[in-house]
């Protein structure tokens, strides 16, 4: 069987997490990996009932009731993770951001307008991220289950400072100042 990148998302959540339901987690995504990582989240229901059919998940199904599926990792599962988590990941970085989107192609619409306007919603939401983030660091930072997944968040602030770099420049016309910082610690 073919695995996907929401296969082993779904694999890994049931291994952070233990025993799930498909809601269980749709909220822990959303709370956690749907920060960075966006798709649709209906495949949190069809997915663990595939990884099931494979042996990668054990289902138990409630015997009365909404008869609600909780799926809990299986050995071959755990070494499916574990092996995906140690290759390699040759792929780059992938960003899709409506927002970039619409900047390249800016010249088709009115730049004097629409640029300024999409720099300041840019900003906001970035602010609004970042601040985010912060709470998070400061609410979970110093607890000992959260510290594994602290890297990550501090990987989200960065990137989030950078594109806040990058969009306030851009509002302010300072681009070209933004380019010779670069470039000045490039060289060091």
């Amino acid at each position: 069987m073919r695995l996907s990148t929401t296969s082993y998302l779904v694999l890994g959540m049931v291994g952070l997490r233990g025993p799930s339901t498909p809601y269980d987690l749709k909220r822990a995504t959303s709370r956690s990996v749907g920060y960075f990582w966006n798709f649709p989240h209906t495949q949190l229901y069809s997915e663990p009932e595939r990884l099931a059919a494979s042996g990668l998940l054990a289902v138990e199904v409630e015997d009365s009731g909404r008869r609600r599926k909780t799926y809990s990792l299986t050995p071959a599962g755990r070494a499916a993770l574990r092996e995906w988590l140690a290759a390699p990941t040759p792929e780059h970085f992938e960003m899709r951001d409506v927002a970039e989107l619409k900047l390249f192609f800016n010249e088709a619409g009115s730049p004097d307008d629409d640029v300024p306007k999409l720099a300041q919603e840019q900003i906001r939401q970035h602010e609004q991220r970042i601040a985010t983030y912060e709470e998070m660091v400061s609410r979970h930072g110093d607890e000992d289950w959260a510290r594994p997944r602290m890297i990550t968040l501090e990987l989200g602030l960065e990137m989030e400072h950078a594109a806040l770099r990058f969009w306030t420049a851009l509002a302010a016309g300072t681009i070209d100042d933004l380019r010779r910082e670069r470039q000045e610690r490039d060289v060091r």
